[in-house]
């Protein structure tokens, strides 16, 4: 399991940049919002190594957007349909203006709450969904039970929480960890269905 220490500089400049894919370099503006903690660059590079460079065809579902970084790094990469979910009125313009600014014809953007958002999915629709709620939300056990509901059966779940998950903490939800690391306080799993 790797263990990568947080970039402590990279939210400094209150942007973060996409890692791979068409839109490699381009930078996505960060609020300066309580509790939005964007994926770290070191540690979405690992999860897209994880997932494959290529994306291809896939659907994705970024359940807490926030900046939008985890789901523009799928469409980046070639994901065809990405729905970025946030509830902020604030970071729904900043998702809209990065959408037109990379010109993101696969990216869909929808207010709401995410969990009711993957709620309404069809069962085995969607190939990946990321997880990144606020850590301080008490909605993580909601969150993957929807999630894993509507998974294909080859696809997976990015969650990242303050705590390490186990397959015993999955197991009720017919997942298991797949991977799994930690960056400074945050820990990262991705998650495929029991088989």
């Amino acid at each position: 399991m790797p263990i990568l220490k947080a970039n402590s500089t990279a939210n400094a400049a209150g942007e973060v940049r996409i890692i791979g894919g068409q839109w490699k370099r381009s930078k996505l503006p960060v609020a300066n919002k309580p509790g939005l903690r964007p994926t770290p660059d070191r540690v979405r590079e690992t999860l897209f190594n994880w997932l494959g460079q290529d994306m291809s065809g896939l659907r994705c579902i970024d359940a807490f957007a926030g900046t939008g970084a985890l789901g523009f790094e799928a469409a980046s990469r070639g994901a065809k349909d990405v729905l970025l979910v946030e509830g902020d009125t604030a970071l729904i313009a900043n998702l809209s203006k990065s959408k037109d600014k990379l010109k993101a014809d696969t990216v869909r953007i929808q207010r709401g709450d995410g969990i009711a958002i993957l709620q309404g999915q069809s069962s085995g629709s969607i190939d990946i969904i990321f997880i990144d709620p606020p850590f301080e939300a008490p909605i993580f056990e909601k969150a993957i039970a929807a999630a894993a509901k509507v998974i294909t059966a080859q696809g997976a779940i990015y969650l990242e929480a303050p705590k390490a998950w186990t397959d015993e903490d999955l197991a009720a939800y017919g997942l298991q960890v797949s991977r799994a690391g930690k960056a400074g306080t945050v820990y990262y799993h991705l998650l495929k269905k029991l088989v």
